[in-house]
């Protein structure tokens, strides 16, 4: 049997929309460029890969959770730096209209898009920020920003966080949440969009502890991407160098990920110094120092260890790296299957009456409903059992449990696995353990 990996992003796009993990957003009145909507399969992989990161996260005694709003006081855009430095240059081509950042093209050269030359507008600021208004006048002081990241509702929340929890340090703090950037050049899919969700925890340490916990993280994070099913030789660390860290980080490298159009960033993970709640020191007048009772109640403020994944390229690269063609060419093998992890897969199982018979649908629905109370699974009684072994194939499924004639007379059912496509007759009393064994 040959195999091949996903070669083009076009291929990924054309299954994610016609078995329902992505659709683009408002596609019925064209769509928008940079938003896309989680269909029902799409969108039990982002719970699934969201509740295995919450779980890594908070199942530790020094880490605990927040839900920060999304919209927060302008001023915490200004402190942190957003106001002012989140800021793109843009140019435009005068001959056919195209935007491009101004420092990620040759100004000396034709236009990209339709090869005039010399045809470049000047540069000129374009804040990345999508602002709003609060409140029914609109005025300046009614201005506001959704949030470009999740970390600030973290930080601004520190003295809440250690007040109720009494955590002592190194303790961390996560979150899952939207974010939105005006993005000028959204693409490649879902990498890149102007909505997006993130999965953040900054831990908080001692000044001069950073390097050390920011190893740990280091091999912590990578070790999870592993056992969600990326393949190593897909991943490679990315270290900024000194020209290319923020100005808030003394130290920062990237995990990315071996996309088909090539590496790409999907986690950060950063050492941003005292920089933010030092600064929402300064900009509130609020004292956000760090009392440390082990240290005789000396006071400083902490460092921070931040590791931020992209939740949307995660998924990407896990819908990636799971996708297989195999026999090729060859019309009655050939098939495409996704080889997620079962516990990242949308649908554990799949039950499959062999045909429309209420005899064999009784006998289905009665194990369906009995399996639903332990894994998510899929119920189908549409077409040909081999067509719908395939559906199964695309959307990932690990095992199609097939109920047939003789599953009337032997109450037994055939189990069959998603990569092997090994069949097993298994007893409907043991159905169950079966898939916890295996699940």
């Amino acid at each position: 049997m040959t195999s091949e990996n996903l070669n083009s992003m076009a291929d990924l796009v054309s299954l994610c929309k016609r078995r329902g993990f992505l659709f683009q957003s408002s596609e019925v009145y064209g769509g928008m460029g940079g938003f896309w909507d989680y269909g029902p399969l799409g969108v039990e992989l982002k719970m699934n890969v969201k509740n295995t990161w919450w779980k890594e996260m908070t199942l530790r005694k020094n880490i605990v959770g927040v839900d920060a709003s999304i919209i927060m006081h302008p001023s915490v855009w200004k402190a942190s730096g957003h106001v002012d430095g989140f800021i793109d240059p843009l140019v435009d081509c005068k001959q056919c209209k195209a935007r491009f950042r101004a420092d990620q093209i040759d100004l000396n050269k034709a236009c990209p898009s339709c090869g005039t030359a010399d045809s470049f507008t000047e540069p000129r600021d374009f804040n990345l920020m999508f602002n709003t208004r609060i409140g029914p006048v609109e005025d300046t002081s009614s201005v506001a920003y959704l949030r470009p990241e999740t970390a600030q509702g973290i930080f601004v929340n520190f003295n809440n966080v250690v007040e109720t929890t009494r955590k002592k340090l190194p303790f961390g703090i996560a979150q899952i949440g939207k974010a939105f950037r005006n993005e000028i050049t959204p693409g490649n899919f879902i990498f890149r969009q102007r909505e997006f969700e993130q999965m953040e925890m900054q831990y908080f340490v001692k000044p001069g502890t950073q390097m050390e916990a920011m190893e740990e993280w280091k091999e912590a994070r990578l070790n999870w991407h592993l056992k969600n099913g990326l393949r190593s030789e897909n991943l490679k660390w990315e270290p900024h160098g000194p020209d290319n860290l923020a100005h808030y980080a003394d130290a920062a490298t990237d995990i990315e990920y071996k996309f088909p159009m090539g590496w790409g960033e999907m986690e950060g993970i950063h050492s941003r110094t005292d920089f933010d709640l030092s600064q929402h020191e300064k900009l509130s007048g609020k004292n956000i120092k760090y009392v440390d009772q082990q240290d005789g109640n000396k006071k400083y403020t902490p460092y921070v260890i931040e590791t931020s994944v992209g939740l949307d390229r995660t998924i990407l690269a896990l819908m990636c790296d799971a996708y297989q063609r195999e026999n090729a060419g060859d019309k009655e093998n050939e098939r495409v299957v996704m080889k997620f992890k079962p516990h990242i897969a949308p649908m554990k199982a799949a039950v499959l009456p062999l045909m429309k018979k209420p005899a064999l649908e009784e006998k289905a629905n009665a194990l369906f409903n009995d399996l639903q109370h332990h894994f998510h699974c899929d119920y189908d009684v549409s077409g040909s059992i081999g067509k719908r072994y395939r559906r199964q194939d695309e959307i990932g499924t690990p095992f199609c449990i097939t109920v047939d004639f003789d599953t009337l007379e032997d109450n037994a059912v055939t189990i069959r696995d998603r990569d092997t496509m090994k069949q097993d007759r298994v007893s409907l009393d043991k159905v169950k353990s079966f898939l916890i064994e295996r699940l």
